[in-house]
């Protein structure tokens, strides 16, 4: 008999070695590594007597055509019932796709899958299968929702092999998987949630999505610092990986695309958690955009674009004196670093000092600025702060800002004007090269080139 194999694979980057270190090689993370134990693999039928012949090896091959000759069929998506939820997905869930959801707990992930599901077993077979909840609990959830619970199918079960001997008999269209840290195979002496663990029982249940054309969703944890738990392979194994963030004290929640390979990456929807579940946000720039009566200094409209459509978010900055020796520079939404850079900007090519400031800048919402498009509205919020000079709530700024002081253009700029129209604003400042050439309605353009000249218009 053969002896069992093992490699140690790391948590952080799913590196594998064939034997236990402190610090992966990799990632060069410390005390990452965990123990997985191989399966021998089985021997195949006359690979013993397996004859060679003049070309090779005597055996069936896989089949090989063009590439022109593969047919292009449409694939057939099924509603999940939230347009939010059909967006991120590109445009609902796709026989034998494979679905990773993740976001911290109390984030809405079991609430928002639960009305899914109910939604769908009316016309379409499904099993949601709860591993870290009693069905009493579930039911309760459900019934506190108003979810109709005739046609939908549950489980508790922990076993992968449970799992999928029940899938085959069910046969469901669309399978839940909550949550696949708790999901253990016999076969394997590690714990449930390890890397071995994660990993084997994840490959069964997306071989047996693909096989039989089941929408499988996988729920997962998230780490400190929001990413998922779990080795990294997991994230290559499935088609779309999900995030669902929010903090506790906003009812607000984005539900965001990390990977989609049958849609855009980066597609945000929005919802509002309520007392009767998650309600989506058809209108989210004029959620975000609740501003006060009173002008306040230090605030601004900027106009991001978020996977396929244009969001209008308003910025904050606070400038004040600082009693430390080396002033703080705090971020909520924004990269720290991006915000040290540009304030560099503005000394060299602005002329203005805030090196002896505190500076803190915030997006208001819970929104996470990914993109450069935020940097212009962000250091005007910075001098209006500064100078304690409000700047006018019809208008909006956005731009990249170059370490030379240039404004640069970014993408989409006629789509962000034209949603900056729609919700009222009178005046943009904008790149030039973002210009419009016909004239916008009851829009005035300030196209700039410079940050000076950013500066000058707001003077």
């Amino acid at each position: 008999m053969a002896k069992a194999k093992t490699a140690f694979v790391c948590n952080d980057c799913g590196a594998d070695f064939p034997k236990w270190q402190g610090q992966c090689g990799e990632c060069q993370a410390w005390n990452t590594l965990t123990e997985f134990r191989l399966s021998a693999p089985a021997a195949k039928k006359g690979s013993s007597g397996r004859a060679a012949t003049r070309g090779g090896f005597a055996g069936s091959l896989a089949a090989v055509k063009r590439l022109e000759d593969v047919s292009i069929v449409d694939l057939p998506r099924l509603a999940s019932g939230f347009d939010e939820f059909d967006r991120v997905l590109g445009g609902g869930f796709v026989p034998g796709a494979s679905i990773l959801i993740g976001g911290h707990p109390g984030a809405g992930k079991s609430t928002l899958l639960l009305q899914t599901l109910c939604r769908l077993a009316s016309s379409h077979s499904a099993l949601y299968v709860t591993g870290e909840e009693s069905p009493e609990q579930i039911a309760l959830r459900a019934n506190r929702l108003q979810l109709p619970t005739d046609q939908l199918q549950l489980m508790a079960e922990t076993d992968v092999d449970a799992i999928l001997a029940s899938a085959e008999s069910l046969q469901p269209k669309i399978l839940v998987v909550d949550s696949i840290q708790v999901v253990h195979s016999d076969t394997l002496t590690s714990a449930p949630g390890s890397v071995s663990q994660v990993r084997d029982c994840a490959s069964q249940l997306t071989r047996y999505a693909k096989q039989t054309g089941t929408v499988l969703i996988l729920v997962g944890h998230v780490t400190k610092d929001g990413s998922l738990a779990g080795p990294k392979v997991l994230e290559h194994m499935i088609d779309c990986s999900i995030l669902l963030e929010g903090d506790h004290d906003t009812r607000y929640r984005t539900l965001r695309g990390q990977k989609n390979r049958f849609g855009a990456v980066n597609e945000l929807g929005i919802f509002a958690m309520t007392d009767t579940g998650m309600r989506e946000v058809t209108n989210p720039s004029a959620i975000f955009l609740d501003r006060s009566e009173h002008i306040a200094p230090g605030t601004t409209v900027v106009v991001v674009w978020e996977g396929t459509r244009p969001l209008l978010v308003e910025i904050q900055a606070l400038v004040d004196d600082s009693s430390l020796g080396n002033p703080r520079r705090v971020t909520v939404g924004f990269e720290q670093n991006r915000l040290a850079m540009l304030l560099a900007v503005l000394h060299r090519h602005g002329g203005i000092q805030v090196g002896d400031q505190d500076v803190f800048a915030n997006v208001v919402g819970g929104v996470r600025v990914m993109e450069t498009s935020a940097d212009l509205a962000l250091l005007l919020a910075v001098v209006s702060s500064l100078r304690d000079r409000p700047l006018p709530q019809d208008w909006v700024v956005f731009g990249e800002v170059g370490l030379s002081g240039e404004i640069r253009p970014v993408a989409s700029g006629q789509e962000r004007l034209a949603e900056a129209a729609k919700h009222g604003f009178r005046r943009a400042i904008v790149p030039k090269g973002n210009a419009p050439k016909k004239p916008i309605p009851n829009l005035e353009v300030v196209p700039v080139s410079r940050l000076s000249e950013a500066l000058e218009a707001c003077s």
